[in-house]
């Protein structure tokens, strides 16, 4: 096989099972390597160092856009495919936004999930036919001071947005309370925003659409 291997991280194994069939006649030359959670597919891109992530929003350990940010923060080079049950235009735009090569529904047909796959295998963004690139300033905005934020930044801002006190936050990541308060320090600044409240309602931009509820039997 000749290529760098491509990555698919799904927790539904049906879906997986199509995306597999959809990108083996993208790319027949490639492996694929399939993992079911976003601490599988990170293990995976460092021992095997693929050339494309097929990324599910919502597997077990995933928080919304906040392991693509991540992903793309420590692997800028790796294209990631974002594949998700949602069809929503904001989320499809946030995707993008937040440094995806492409954006799938999962709804789409095995020929379309193709040529998605060959489209960014080629260097090519690719977004379905219906994606509306204009979207709302102030969104394209708020993506992009999240998308700023350092992964240490990251985690604090999603232990705020879930109640977390600064004391729970900095036994949660084994850091002091005074590095939480810098890092909160500097993520009001990145925001742009004066307040933690403020802080957890720009932290919404992160929560992507709920896939439908899966059915493995």
């Amino acid at each position: 096989m000749t290529g760098k291997p491509i990555l698919l991280a799904d927790d539904h194994p049906l879906f997986r099972a199509a995306l597999r069939q959809a990108v083996q006649g993208a790319a027949p030359e490639r492996q694929v390597i399939e993992t079911s959670s976003l601490g599988e597919a990170r293990a995976a891109i460092e021992a095997r160092g693929p050339g494309l992530l097929c990324l599910d929003l919502h597997m077990s350990d995933s928080d919304g856009f906040a392991g693509l940010i991540a992903l793309r923060q420590e692997w800028p080079a790796l294209p990631v495919a974002i594949v998700s049950g949602s069809e929503e235009p904001g989320v499809a735009r946030r995707a993008i936004a937040f440094g995806a090569s492409a954006f799938v529904p999962k709804s789409l047909d095995v020929d379309d999930i193709r040529a998605a796959i060959a489209a960014v295998l080629d260097g090519e963004t690719w977004t379905p036919a219906n994606f509306e690139e204009a979207g709302d300033a102030e969104e394209a905005a708020l993506a992009e001071r999240l998308a700023s934020l350092t992964p240490a930044q990251l985690k604090v801002l999603l232990h705020v947005r879930a109640g977390l006190l600064n004391k729970q936050i900095a036994y949660e990541m084994s850091i002091s309370e005074a590095t939480v308060k810098a890092h909160m320090t500097a993520i009001l600044r990145k925001l742009e925003v004066q307040t933690r409240t403020q802080a957890v309602l720009a932290a919404g931009a992160l929560i992507a659409e709920p896939d439908a509820p899966k059915d493995d039997a």
